[in-house]
């Protein structure tokens, strides 16, 4: 019963993670666009959706790893 609750999860925190990375936009590639974002993330310019998507990105994330570990974990506990 656990089991399959744990893995019902897993999948949806694994389909969560996709979703929420396709969503998020671009960065800018090479050493101009890193100067570029080290700027607008000091100035306070990332505002909206992107700084909203990033948060859901690190909890769905974090869930996803936990569900791993617990699957992991399984084995020990037969």
């Amino acid at each position: 019963m656990l089991k399959g609750l744990v893995t019902a999860l897993h999948v949806i925190m694994c389909l969560a993670v996709i979703a929420v990375v396709l969503l998020q936009s671009g960065k800018s590639a090479g050493l101009s666009g890193s100067i570029a974002g080290g700027a607008e993330t000091f100035f306070g310019k990332k505002k909206g959706l992107d700084e909203l998507l990033g948060k859901i990105t690190v909890v769905v994330g974090i869930l996803f790893a936990v569900t791993s570990v617990i699957l992991g974990l399984q084995v020990f506990w037969k």
